[in-house]
C-alpha cells in the first residue's frame, strides 16, 4: 500500500466502476433496489468476467483466453 492520499492503489477499482456505470447503469432506470442488484450481479458475473473482451488478454474474452491457454498447454 502506498501512503495516505495516494490514489494509485484505487485506480483499478475506479476504472471498473467507471466501466460499470458507462456500460450498464447510465443506460437504465431501475425500479427497485433488488432489480439493480440483480442486473449489476449479472453484468459482473456473466458479461464482465466471461464475455467482455479485455485489453490485457489481447482483446479476447476471459473464457476464450482460458480455452486457448489450456489448448496450448495440452498441445505442448
Amino acid at each position: 500500500m502506498s501512503g495516505k492520499g495516494n490514489c494509485f492503489d484505487n485506480a483499478p477499482m475506479e476504472s471498473f466502476w467507471g466501466l460499470l456505470k458507462t456500460e450498464l447503469a447510465f443506460h437504465r432506470h431501475f425500479t427497485t433496489r433488488k432489480e439493480a442488484q440483480r442486473e449489476i450481479t449479472e453484468y459482473i458475473e456473466i458479461f464482465y468476467n466471461r464475455q467482455r473482451r479485455q485489453k490485457k488478454l489481447g482483446y479476447l474474452s476471459p473464457a476464450t483466453f482460458e480455452k486457448t491457454f489450456y489448448e496450448k498447454e495440452l498441445a505442448a
